[in-house]
Formats: structure tokens, C-alpha cells, sequence
């Protein structure tokens, strides 16, 4: 699958589905929802332990994902990374959303994702 094939747009709507569903899975803490669209390799980063201790430090610190609005959409032969500008409930100012999607056994898959 030639990620540089694929319309900027069809990626754009891919990646905001799935990463409305990783920030209102983060929001309620639901691990298997959370991971759902994740690699293996991912998956195998991504432990519960880790999302619960990552999801209530955010909370506690930054509030709930707010709005999100697209910056960018950088493909490559293998693979797309989508940058969004992030906001948060708690916190003023701008942050960064990013995440890769690559194609594996026949689906779109979340390899990497964060926000900073």
C-alpha cells in the first residue's frame, strides 16, 4: 500500500475517526476501545497500567481533549502522519496531536500516536 496514492483527504478523515475514538476512550479510561485501531507493536507499548496512569495524570493536569483542528497530513511510501493542534480543558494554549497510520493485514492501523 503506497501511502503517497492515498488523497490527503481520505487519510485526513481515516485518522480523525480514529483519533476522535483513542481521545473519547482516554476521556472514560476504556483501555480496549482505546487500542482497538492499534498495531501490535503499539499494543505491546500501550499496556491498561500505562493508559490508566497516562489518562489520569493528563486529566488531573490538563483536563479533557477539547478542540482539535488539523495542521497537516505528511505521507510517505508506507505509511501517513497526521499533526493536529490540540486543546485542553484545564489548560490554555496550543499543543501538538500526532499520529501515524500504517496498513497491515488488510486495515488501517494507529503505529504511533501522542500529544505534547
Amino acid at each position: 500500500m503506497n501511502f503517497e496514492e492515498i488523497p490527503e483527504s481520505k487519510l485526513s478523515s481515516m485518522a480523525n475517526e480514529m483519533m476522535d475514538n483513542l481521545m473519547d476512550a482516554s476521556t472514560s479510561i476504556d483501555y480496549e476501545r482505546h487500542v482497538k485501531d492499534f498495531t501490535d507493536r503499539l499494543k505491546n507499548i500501550v499496556t491498561k497500567e500505562y493508559l490508566i496512569k497516562v489518562c489520569e495524570e493528563y486529566q488531573k493536569e490538563k483536563g479533557f481533549f477539547a478542540e482539535r483542528n488539523l495542521i497537516t497530513v505528511l505521507r510517505r511510501p508506507n505509511s501517513a502522519m497526521v499533526i493536529w493542534k490540540q486543546k485542553f480543558t484545564k489548560v490554555s494554549g496550543e499543543y501538538l496531536a500526532q499520529m501515524i497510520i500504517v496498513h497491515q493485514n488488510g486495515r488501517f492501523l494507529v503505529d504511533h500516536t501522542w500529544v505534547i
